[in-house]
């Protein structure tokens, strides 16, 4: 008998477990990988960006699914919370663009590190086995089956993640754990993930990494979001910063609906890139067009952009009218990709859906199905763009289930 198991030693089970250790509860924690943390070791480009330096407010604008219900969570434990956390663990922080908090050696696993000292420390006892079942009785969780033993405790917590990267573990068990309890699972998406373009010129410039410009993402003639960064072409489509961030804004992609626009130069307005196109074509007046705008745009993008722009490659630049110059100006400044679809829920970072939050109490976050079950992290039905607000979501609905279990 143990006060409080909890499946999955993921961000959210490791908080937790050091957060209810730490309030003097005895803790299981069940871990099927024979390493905690695998998918955190992998975020952020392995450099794991664990939170967002900035206000419970703005954690709420990035967050597009169902961001009331974290309200609680986050006034218990907030990104200054997560910072003072990790420091006090040893592990010194920085901030970057974009408000982007990482540890200042830049390895994510400094961060797993200093959660399994501090679990160690406290005495979490870590199980390597798969969960296979809870134990429910009259309406009450009162452990788990695992590796073909009963384990019994005053409380469960369910914190082993979506469906994304299931390589590291997250393979929807979570899910499958909450309804056999009968919770509902709300519809499982891909979030934060690469989009498929059926252009055949993403192909052509796969490879090719694009700074500073700025992607729009519409469906039809309606704006979803907006945003300067970095993105990749890809053999299959686009990714990349802007492009995780902008597949999370997008709900459903129906045919020819949805696409993107790029402004290759949003530093410069219409006016003041026709006036640099301008001087490029008085420099190269008896070039080929394909050869007199090497100045302007990667060597990668010149042969797709000029086949775009109707434009003859062999045209010389002294022939180039000004309305073709014009159409090539707009070109620039909204390089069209259309959008078809997502990659697989597999090469999402985040999972969209999960847990309905209908059934969770928001004060608790324990089910308001079963007494003593709890839920935290990315298995509930909450998610958020990039930018570490994903992280701090699973550190404040972890801290708040440990507070009451």
């Amino acid at each position: 008998m143990t006060d409080t198991i909890i499946v999955g030693a993921g961000a959210a089970g490791c908080m937790a477990a050091v957060q209810a250790a730490r309030f003097g509860k005895t803790v299981l924690l069940f871990e099927k990988n024979q390493q905690t943390g695998r998918k955190l070791r992998i975020t952020g480009k392995g450099r794991c960006n664990v939170t967002n330096n900035s206000t419970m407010q703005e954690h709420m604008n990035n967050i597009p699914v169902n961001p009331r219900f974290l309200y609680s969570a986050f006034s218990n434990f907030d990104s200054s919370d997560t910072m003072a956390f990790f420091e006090e663990l040893g592990v010194p922080l920085k901030t970057e663009r974009g408000n982007r908090v990482f540890p200042v050696s830049d390895k994510a696993e400094d961060i797993v590190n200093a959660l399994n000292r501090e679990m160690e420390r406290l005495g979490v006892e870590i199980v390597n086995k798969r969960v296979s079942a809870l134990i429910i009785e009259d309406g009450v969780c009162k452990g788990v089956r695992a590796g073909g033993r009963e384990y019994l405790s005053n409380s469960v917590l369910i914190a082993c993640g979506g469906c994304s990267y299931p390589k590291t573990g997250s393979d929807g068990d979570g899910h499958t754990l909450a309804e056999s309890a009968g919770h509902t699972v709300t519809e499982l998406k891909p979030s934060l993930v690469p989009l498929v373009s059926p252009d055949k010129y993403c192909a052509e410039l796969m490879g090719l990494s694009l700074r500073n410009v700025t992607l729009s993402l519409y469906d039809g003639d309606k704006l979803l979001y907006s945003e300067m960064g970095e993105m990749l072409f890809t053999h299959f489509g686009v990714s990349g910063p802007l492009v995780l961030s902008a597949s999370s804004h997008i709900r459903s992609i129906a045919p020819d609906r949805c696409r993107i626009s790029i402004d290759l130069k949003p530093a410069l307005s219409p006016e003041q890139l026709d006036a640099r196109i301008q001087r490029d074509f008085a420099e190269n007046l008896n070039r080929d067009f394909i050869n007199g705008i090497r100045k302007l745009l990667p060597a990668k993008l010149i042969p797709v952009i000029t086949k775009l722009s109707g434009i003859a490659p062999e045209q010389k630049i002294n022939s180039i009218t000004r309305e073709q110059r014009r159409r090539f100006g707009e070109l620039i400044k909204a390089f069209p990709v259309r959008i078809s679809g997502f990659r697989p829920l597999d090469e999402a970072i985040i999972t969209s859906g999960g847990v309905s939050v209908k059934e969770i109490d928001p004060k608790t976050m324990e089910s308001k199905l079963v007494s003593g079950l709890y839920f935290a992290g990315e298995v509930i039905d909450v998610d958020a763009y990039t930018g570490g607000f994903n992280l701090q979501i699973a550190f404040s609905t972890a801290y708040t289930a440990a507070l009451y279990m």
